[in-house]
């Protein structure tokens, strides 16, 4: 008798292992375009700190998105619990918070002599110039934006995962949400980590002592690290404020039917050269057009506030 009831529950707990793989496999898969995103943002917060600050501001901004997640994923079941819609209107602010901060990159790339200083693009390293405490204030800077940012992507990740289990027990509903949690913040802190420190692993092979042509294979690797790092950055500025845009736009055109239905009634005439990828292209297209109307018109409302508050304290 103990004997069968020993196998049955290893029966049960063998089922709940399956459903835990498959429900985490479809969740990983829903919010890998997410996780592009979070890795192309964080890498480009990471990009303007000294060399030798880079990877104790990447395990800072690492520390706090773990925090993040350690009040996402028990809110989120709460809230899913108790107030479902909730848990909507708190993306729909997450998503407007993405597309003002986006669109004021934007704004301060093309009109930086109207936006506050904190939000102009920065073109190079000027820290010769700082003082030790501007230095640690710009440091920190940085990795509260990027916690910021970290919550609300991870906010958008965790409620997707959420639906995608919202059927399921529990305990499966836990257990999954906490892997992908995991899951994605190893990998992303770890990849970001990775690619801040290019440029010194190819300093450290150009570098090398080896001899013969281990040591000519080294150096030339270690060329083209160094030339192709900084255009990585580059890049990873340009797609992590795009990024930031387009899923901030996303959050919106998911989560409101009018959008939503707006964007899927887009078509192109298949007369029209390259219509099937402009068609292929016309979601992602769609919310960043999203975000940038939104963006703009938040900002638009941010600097009247801002102008009224100091008129008033005038």
């Amino acid at each position: 008798m103990a004997g069968a009831s020993l196998l049955t529950l290893l029966d049960d707990i063998a089922g709940v292992l399956d459903d835990v793989a498959a429900m985490t496999k479809m969740a990983a898969k829903k919010t890998s375009g997410v996780l592009g995103d979070d890795l192309a943002l964080n890498a480009e917060q990471a990009s303007g700190v000294r060399a030798d600050r880079e990877l104790p501001v990447v395990w800072a901004v690492a520390k706090g998105s773990v925090r993040n997640k350690l009040i996402l994923v028990p809110l989120a079941l709460v809230l899913s619990a108790v107030a479902p819609w909730a848990v909507i209107s708190l993306l729909l602010l997450g998503g407007a918070y993405l597309c003002y901060e986006g669109f004021e990159k934007l704004a301060a790339y093309f009109w930086h002599e109207n936006i506050p200083h904190h939000a102009q693009v920065e073109t190079g390293s000027t820290f010769t110039s700082m003082t030790a405490q501007e230095i640690r204030s710009h440091e920190e800077e940085k990795i509260q934006g990027a916690i910021r940012t970290d919550f609300v992507l991870s906010a958008e990740i965790i409620i997707i995962t959420l639906g995608t289990v919202a059927d399921a027990a529990l305990a499966t509903q836990i257990t999954v949400l906490s892997l992908i949690a995991l899951v994605m913040t190893i990998g992303v802190y770890g990849l970001v980590a990775l690619i801040v420190k290019l440029d010194d692993m190819g300093l450290y092979l150009q570098q090398s002592r080896a001899t013969g042509w281990w040591r000519q294979l080294q150096h030339v690797s270690g060329a083209g690290l160094l030339v192709f790092a900084p255009w990585l950055m580059k890049m990873l500025t340009v797609v992590g404020t795009l990024a930031m845009i387009t899923v901030g736009g996303g959050i919106f055109t998911h989560n409101l039917h009018f959008l939503h239905a707006l964007s899927m009634s887009i078509e192109f005439s298949h007369s029209l050269p390259a219509a099937k990828i402009l068609q292929l292209l016309s979601p992602v297209l769609f919310d960043a057009f999203v975000g940038v109307l939104a963006g703009g018109l938040i900002l638009g409302m941010v600097n009247l506030l801002s102008a009224a508050v100091a008129r008033i304290r005038k």
